[in-house]
Order: C-alpha cells, then structure tokens, then sequence
C-alpha cells in the first residue's frame, strides 16, 4: 500500500496536528517495528525538511544504526556517549540547541547545527532512539519534544 502524506500548517504546531494522524493511520496495522521506524522517519523528514532524521535502536547496550533519511550517519553509538547516547543513559529527551556547545558532540555531519533525541520505551526500557538534525541553530523546542514523544509511543 502506498501513502501519501498531506502537511498542512503554518507552524511547527499545525503540522504536528496534521501529521500526528496521518502517522496513527500508517503504523496501526503494522507490527513490525522497523517498518513503522522506517514510514515515520520518512514521513518527519519531508514534512520538516530535517537535515537528518533517523532511529537508533539498542543492541547489547549500544545504539546500532536502523532506519533513517538523510546522509551517512554514525553506525554504532555508545552509552552515555553524544547526544543519542546520553538521551539513551539518561532516558530522557534531549534538545540541543547548538550541538557544538555539547560536550562529546558525535558530528557524523559538519552540516548539524541543533538535534532532539527522543528515547523509545518498552516494558519501562529504551529500546531505541529517534534522533533529528536540522541545519539551523534553535530548531527544536517543547512542542517538537512534546510531539515527538507521542509519535514515538504510537510506533510502539
């Protein structure tokens, strides 16, 4: 089945509003998680226009590279290490507003100026990461971490 997707919104809000749906509509029947992983990274990516939008799933207490949409990208990852790793030890989001500001920043892109990293729970775990990049410094906010958090949950 092919879908298209419809983002409609002046701002970041309106396109979460009008997206959110859209993301509901595409992962209810499908159980296979990178599959899911793989239409919303696609679906966050165009309707964004991020530099680089992609999960990060765990494997033996390290972050292996899954799917994704932009340019070469980092393949493992460590605990407590860059942004996703530290998202990952931490369980929490995080927001980098300018990621040269951040101790241990991973530039697997020079390009890479603010990221989000989103952690993905199962039976109270991370079991993945959701991790963005955008060009510009700023990009990310509440309502990206807020959004984000829920299009995470419905993939799992």
């Amino acid at each position: 089945m092919s879908e298209s997707i419809f983002v409609k919104g002046d701002t970041k809000q309106e396109k979460y509003e009008n997206l959110f749906p859209q993301v509901l509509s595409v992962v209810k029947n499908e159980q296979d998680m990178f599959a899911n992983m793989a239409n919303v990274a696609s679906m966050l990516h165009f309707t964004f226009d991020f530099l680089w939008t992609g999960f990060y799933r765990v494997v033996e207490n390290d972050l292996v590279l899954t799917s994704f949409q932009g340019s070469l990208a980092c393949t493992r990852i460590k605990k407590g290490r860059g942004v996703c790793g530290t998202a990952f030890e931490r369980e929490t989001t995080m927001i980098v507003a300018d990621v040269n500001k951040f101790e241990g920043h991973i530039a697997c892109s020079s390009l890479s100026k603010s990221e989000i990293v989103v952690p993905i729970f199962k039976d109270n775990k991370v079991i993945a990461v959701l991790d963005i990049d955008s060009e510009e410094l700023n990009t990310f906010d509440e309502t990206d971490k807020l959004w984000l958090e829920k299009i995470c949950k419905a993939i799992f």
